[in-house]
């Protein structure tokens, strides 16, 4: 792609309406009860009694994601708005789906669960802070970051109602009514899987000429963020002594950010910008079937607890 192309998607808003936003906010919280109505309070209180998986993973989150996207910055130089994407979704915590995923792998999806409901609860302080500290590090992106404020309060309704709020209703109904949750719980998994990756698709048939144009910007960064991501949350569960078990928990919950959450933040605080939300659409839709993938080749071993 030419250089005049690539510096033009900084200029460049996307097409994503409030009530889209709305909807998103609505499925993200569907995928959560799906996953919650699998789980029980016994399941988070081992994690209360045995905490360092729980932390590895945040630390692993929070600290060694963001840090392994500001080298990959460092490295390739993109656009200014492609470079605060990836800083952006670096900065989100896990996404939903990452429950679902790493419960098809075979991994420790009470861990999964409890690493998004932390770090989601957490990214109310965390995602500001790790996204204007490492994107006032690189400086292309300061002048964006000096245009825009994240509303702390708006971000922690966001992230009661999509996540908080399903959570503790799907683990109450599997503890209330067990034999509704057995019924439910492979068809609304996968229901609720399809749906949010059709509302993506929607999503990007809205803005598919401007998406085409700049994907080819994106695409290698994105794969090779994921990769990284995965990779740096799997390393840092190995250093840290993790059984296989939490690993996979570990290593899905890091290659698999909130890409829904990163586009709310994206369409309300920085108006759509091109180059982030191409990066957060593209993150999106790559880290479904890498994770699917992933999910489908540990599927076909028992991991050592």
């Amino acid at each position: 792609m030419n250089n005049q192309v690539t510096a033009g998607i900084d200029e460049v808003l996307l097409n994503f309406s409030p009530t889209s936003l709305q909807i998103l906010n609505a499925v993200l919280a569907v995928v959560m009860f799906s996953i919650a109505i699998d789980l029980k309070p016994g399941d988070f209180k081992r994690l209360g009694r045995a905490p360092k998986p729980l932390l590895v993973g945040l630390l692993s989150q929070f600290v060694v994601l963001p840090a392994l996207t500001f080298c990959l910055i460092l490295v390739t130089a993109p656009q200014p708005s492609i470079a605060l994407g990836l800083i952006l979704v670096a900065a989100c915590p896990g996404g939903n789906i990452s429950n679902f995923i790493t419960h098809r792998a075979r991994g420790n999806a009470a861990l999964s669960v409890s690493m998004t409901a932390f770090a989601s609860v957490a990214a109310i302080v965390m995602t500001p802070f790790n996204l204007g500290f490492w994107g006032s590090l690189y400086g292309p992106t300061r002048e964006l970051l000096q245009k825009t404020s994240i509303d702390p309060v708006s971000a922690a309704i966001t992230v009661g109602l999509m996540l908080v709020l399903p959570l503790c209703l799907g683990v109450m109904l599997n503890v209330k009514r067990p034999d509704v949750t057995a019924r439910l719980r492979r068809p609304l998994q996968y229901v609720s899987m399809g749906i949010f990756i059709a509302f993506i698709v929607l999503a990007l048939a809205a803005n598919w000429t401007l998406f085409l144009q700049f994907a080819g910007a994106v695409t290698f960064l994105v794969l090779l963020h994921n990769a990284l991501a995965l990779g740096g949350g799997y390393v840092t569960a190995s250093v840290m002594g993790l059984s296989a078990f939490d690993r996979r928990a570990v290593m899905i919950e890091t290659g698999i950010q909130n890409s829904g959450l990163g586009l709310i933040l994206i369409f309300g605080f920085f108006g759509g910008l091109g180059g982030m939300a191409v990066v957060a659409a593209f993150w999106g839709v790559w880290h479904v079937i890498s994770g699917i993938a992933l999910a489908g080749l540990m599927s076909r071993t028992e991991a050592a607890r």
